[in-house]
C-alpha cells in the first residue's frame, strides 16, 4: 500500500537513473520511495538514508561492503539488492520492488493467527535466513515490517545489512534494532550471529500466535530490560487450548542464552515443518480469542548503552525489576477478555460444585456472570442431576441370596483376570506392545518394509521429491527412526522421487541484471559470469547460459552466463610521412578502413603523395572504424622576385614575406648596404628555399 506524501524527492532524479515516484514508508534509518530505473525501465524500491547516516564517510563504507554481500545472496524469499550509491547528500540503496503489503499488515488487519496460517507465513521467513546464515550474513533487525508479502502470494525478507552496518558505525554508546524483537546478547553488547536472528523470529511467531509481542512498557528501555532478565512465557497463556509443539517452538527460538536456540535458520526451518507435518487439522486450525489485540508498527530504536548494560537498564527504570511472568496469569483476566459473547466462559482450575460460595481476595463473593447460552446449559446439566437423583432407589428392595452374589463375584472376578491376561499379552507381546522404529532412510522400498515388517509394523509408502536421496529409495519414515511407538500404530515411508526439476529461463539477449531477476523468480543461482569482446552485442547484454535454456533442473541450480564486452577496441596505427598506399595498407591491416580525403596541401616537409595528417591520429576504435587521411602535394613553389640594387634589410623583409629563408653576404662590410647580387632570383623555388643575398 503507497503512502502518497509531499516529500522533497518526490519527482526528483537521484543519481541521473532513479526517477522517484511517490514515498511509500519511512523508518527509524531511512525513507522508501518507490522509484523507476530509467536505465532498465522497471519499478525498484529506492531505500534513502536519513541525512545523518548520508553524510559518516565511515558508515557509507561499510554500508558498501554490506550492499556488495547482501547482494550475492540470490533466493527467492530474500528481496533483492540492487544497486547502492551516493548521490551528493542523498545516499541510497535500490532493491527489488515488492508489489503487495507487509506482515504487520496482515497481523494489524486479523490479529492473532491460526497456526496453520502463522506456520505458512513463518516458512518461507526461516527458510530465506537459514539460506543468508548459509552466507555468512546476520539480519539484525528481523520483524514484521521487514517481511513482505507480494499479490501473487511470494513472501520474502528484506533489508539485510542495513542494521548491521549501522551498529558497526555508530558509537559504542549506541545499538540499533527495533527493542521488540531485540535478542538478549544485542541488548548487552555481546557478539551477535544466526541465533539473534532466531530469537527474533520466535519474539515475531509469538506475535502472530497471539496478536501481541510478549514484552512492552512505557519507553524502550524497558522492554529491552524485559528482554535480558525475563523469559518469554508460552503463547498458550493467551491462547487456550494451542497445541504445546507451539508453546515449545516458541520457547525454544527465544531461550535468553544462545545456546539454547536452533544454530540457524536451516535447522529451525527442519523443525518448524516437522511440527506443521505432526500437528493435527483441528491444532492447526485453532481459532484465537478475538479479543487478543493486533501487533502495532514497530520502527527501529536507537539505545543507549555503556560497558555495564544491565546497570543501565535498571537505572533507566528506576529501580530493580524482579524476574516476573511477562503476562498476568490466564485466570486473572475477567472471562469475556478471550472468548466472544455467546460462547462459554472457561472454568476456573479449581473443582467447584454449583452453589458453591466463590469469595475474592478481599472476602466478597465473586461475580462470574454467564451468557445466556451458558446459562441455558448449566440449567439443563442440574435437570439432568436430579434427574437421575431421583431415578436412584435409597434402599434394596430384595436383599438377594448371599450365594448367588459369591458366584457372581467369582464370574466377576474370572473375567477381570480374562481381561487383564488379554490386555498384558496385547500390550506385552500383542500389536500394542511398543517397538523402535528401524533405520530405513537410503534403503530400497522392499528392504525397508521388511525391516518395519520384522519389527511389528504395519507400512504405507507416500513419493515425495528430494535433492539428495536417489529415486527410489527411502529419504525416511514418519514417525523418525529411533522413536518408539505402539505395533498396531501406522508408520508412513516416503520414497523419493528424485529432485524436482524445473525448466530454465531463456536469459540470452537481456541484460545482466534482467537475467538476475529471471534467475530469482524462477528459484535458480547465478553462476559464474564471464566476460568476452562481441562485435554485433552491445556490453552488459547476456551471450550464453549454461546449462542452456529449456533444461530441466532443480531449485537452486547455479546457471553460469557469458556477457558481451562489446566490440574489441582497436588502436589507431599512425600513419603520417607514409606513402599514401603504404599508409592506407597498414590501417587496413590493422582491421580499419582508410578514407583519403579528395583535397591534397602543400607542406614543405612532407613530400609529394604522403600522408601529411590523419583522424584521429591516436586511441582506439572498433573492428570497421574509419581513420581519414590527408595527403601532400608537397613544398608549394613561389617565384623569387629580384631585389637587386635594394637596400639589404628591404629584401629580407620581401624575401621572408613570400616564406623564403635568406642568407646575407657582406662585401667590403656592406658599408652602404646595397644588394649587389642575389641567387636565385626571377625563377621559381620550394617555399622555404635559402636566398642568398651579396651586399656591399
Amino acid at each position: 500500500m503507497q503512502e502518497q506524501v509531499s516529500d522533497r524527492l518526490v519527482g526528483t532524479l537521484v543519481d541521473n537513473r532513479y526517477a522517484v515516484r511517490s514515498k511509500l514508508a519511512r523508518g527509524g534509518m531511512s525513507t522508501v520511495y518507490l522509484a523507476t530505473d530509467l536505465r532498465l525501465e522497471r519499478d525498484v524500491a529506492l531505500k534513502v538514508l536519513h541525512p545523518h547516516l548520508a553524510t559518516d564517510e565511515t558508515f557509507l563504507d561499510r554500508l558498501g561492503r554490506e550492499a556488495k554481500a547482501a547482494a550475492k545472496l540470490s533466493h527467492p524469499h530474500v528481496v533483492g539488492v540492487l544497486d547502492q550509491g551516493n548521490d551528493g547528500v542523498t545516499a541510497y540503496l535500490v532493491m527489488e520492488y515488492i508489489k503487495g503489503h507487509t506482515l504487520r499488515d496482515v497481523i494489524r488487519s486479523k490479529g492473532a493467527l491460526p497456526p496453520r496460517l502463522a506456520l505458512a507465513l513463518i516458512d518461507p521467513v526461516v527458510e530465506g535466513l537459514g539460506e543468508a546464515h548459509a552466507a555468512g550474513l546476520i539480519h539484525r533487525d528481523v520483524k514484521p515490517e521487514n517481511v513482505l508479502i507480494a499479490d501473487d502470494g511470494r513472501i520474502k525478507i528484506g533489508d539485510f545489512g542495513l542494521a548491521r552496518a549501522v551498529t558497526t558505525t555508530t558509537s559504542t554508546g549506541a545499538l540499533i534494532g527495533t527493542v521488540g524483537y531485540l535478542s538478549p546478547e544485542l541488548v548487552l553488547g555481546k557478539t551477535a550471529d544466526a541465533r539473534s536472528d532466531i530469537y527474533s523470529v520466535g519474539i515475531m511467531l509469538y506475535e502472530m500466535l497471539t496478536g501481541q509481542q510478549p514484552y512492552d512498557g512505557e519507553v524502550p528501555i524497558q522492554v529491552a530490560y524485559q528482554h535480558v532478565n525475563e523469559t518469554v512465557g508460552p503463547p498458550s497463556a493467551l491462547v487456550p487450548g494451542l497445541a504445546a509443539e507451539m508453546d515449545e517452538l516458541v520457547q525454544w527460538c527465544t531461550a535468553n542464552d544462545p545456546e539454547n536456540r536452533p544454530v540457524d535458520g536451516h535447522a529451525l526451518l527442519q523443525e518448524l515443518r516437522h511440527i506443521r507435518t505432526n500437528l493435527t487439522n483441528s491444532e492447526l486450525d485453532l481459532r484465537p480469542p478475538a479479543a487478543v489485540p493486533a501487533g502495532q508498527p514497530n520502527p527501529t530504536e536507537i539505545i543507549s548503552r555503556t560497558n555495564n548494560p544491565t546497570a543501565v537498564l535498571s537505572s533507566s527504570l528506576g529501580r530493580p525489576q524482579p524476574q516476573q511472568p511477562s503476562r498476568p496469569p490466564q485466570a486473572a483476566q475477567p472471562p469475556h477478555a478471550l472468548y466472544p459473547p455467546g460462547d462459554l466462559y472457561p472454568s476456573d482450575p479449581r473443582p467447584m460444585q454449583y452453589g458453591q460460595d466463590v469469595r475474592s481476595q478481599s472476602g466478597a463473593p465473586a461475580s462470574f456472570p454467564l451468557s445466556k447460552r451458558a446459562q441455558r446449559k448449566v440449567d439443563r446439566e442440574d435437570e439432568k442431576a436430579r434427574s437421575r437423583a431421583a431415578a436412584t432407589p435409597v434402599r434394596s428392595l430384595r436383599e438377594g441370596n448371599p450365594r448367588r452374589r459369591g458366584i457372581l463375584w467369582v464370574v466377576a472376578l474370572i473375567i477381570i483376570a480374562l481381561l487383564a491376561t488379554g490386555a498384558g499379552w496385547f500390550f506385552g507381546m500383542g500389536p500394542g506392545a511398543s517397538a523402535t522404529i528401524p533405520a530405513v532412510a537410503n534403503k530400497s522400498v522392499a528392504q525397508a518394509q521388511q525391516l518395519l515388517s520384522q519389527a511389528g509394523f504395519q507400512s504405507r509408502t507416500n513419493d515425495v521429491f528430494d535433492d539428495d536421496v536417489p529415486s527410489g529409495l527411502v529419504v525416511g519414515s514418519e514417525p523418525a527412526a529411533g522413536t518408539q511407538i505402539r505395533k498396531f500404530q501406522p508408520v508412513a515411508l516416503f520414497v523419493s522421487k528424485g529432485p524436482q526439476l524445473y525448466e530454465l529461463p531463456k536469459l540470452a539477449g537481456g541484460t545482466l541484471d534482467q537475467a538476475k531477476v529471471a534467475l530469482n523468480q524462477a528459484e535458480m543461482a547465478l553462476g559464474n559470469v564471464t566476460e568476452k569482446f562481441d562485435e554485433a552485442v552491445a556490453a552488459g547484454v547476456v551471450l550464453a547460459q549454461d546449462p542452456a535454456a529449456g533444461s530441466p533442473a532443480r531449485h537452486g541450480t547455479p546457471v553460469n552466463l557469458v556477457v558481451s564486452k562489446g566490440p574489441q577496441p582497436i588502436p589507431v596505427p599512425s600513419v603520417v610521412g607514409k606513402e599514401e598506399n603504404d599508409a592506407v595498407d597498414a590501417i587496413e591491416a590493422a582491421g580499419l578502413k582508410a578514407d583519403v580525403a579528395s583535397e591534397e596541401v602543400f607542406d614543405r616537409k612532407i613530400p609529394e603523395g604522403s600522408v601529411v595528417s590523419q583522424s584521429p591520429a591516436s586511441g582506439t576504435l572498433t573492428k570497421g572504424g574509419t581513420v581519414t587521411l590527408t595527403i601532400s602535394k608537397g613544398p608549394k613553389m613561389i617565384k623569387v622576385p629580384s631585389f637587386v640594387g635594394k637596400q639589404a634589410s628591404e629584401a629580407r623583409k620581401g624575401l621572408e614575406a613570400l616564406g623564403f629563408k635568406v642568407e646575407v653576404n657582406n662585401i667590403l662590410g656592406g658599408f652602404f648596404g646595397t644588394v649587389r647580387d642575389q641567387d636565385p632570383v626571377d625563377e621559381e623555388v620550394p617555399e622555404g628555399s635559402v636566398i642568398t643575398l651579396t651586399v656591399v
